[in-house]
């Protein structure tokens, strides 16, 4: 089998370990910048198998400058879609915070009255 077997390339930007939605990113996000193990990041990723992790990590090994390039990619576009979720939440995201927001205010209200 190669190496090359264990992944679906669906677009330049969309590499997917093959039979499941998990993109390699996630795995060597875990992996690299989280100091993860191969066995502690298959526990999160039911769908995944020890083998699929170890392919990806090999797969970087391998390919180190172009798989650095895509995460470094896939790093910027988080941050810009995280930025613009902040600037431009969704309905239900403000109508969460408004909530939120209002049960601060009233343990604030509860808490600063005191009762004998």
């Amino acid at each position: 089998m190669q190496l090359e077997d264990y992944f679906d390339f669906q677009r330049p930007d969309d590499i997917r370990l093959k039979g499941t939605r998990v993109g390699i990113e996630t795995i060597l996000y875990d992996f690299i910048h989280r100091c993860r193990t191969p066995e502690a990041i298959v526990k999160s990723y039911p769908s995944v198998t020890l083998e699929q992790v170890y392919a990806t990590i090999l797969h970087y090994l391998h390919n180190k400058e172009a798989v650095s390039a895509y995460i470094s990619n896939w790093l910027e576009w988080s941050h810009r879609m995280r930025e613009e979720q902040r600037r431009n939440p969704s309905p239900v995201v403000v109508k969460l915070m408004k909530l939120k927001a209002e049960r601060e205010a009233k343990k604030k209200t509860h808490g600063s009255q005191i009762s004998f």
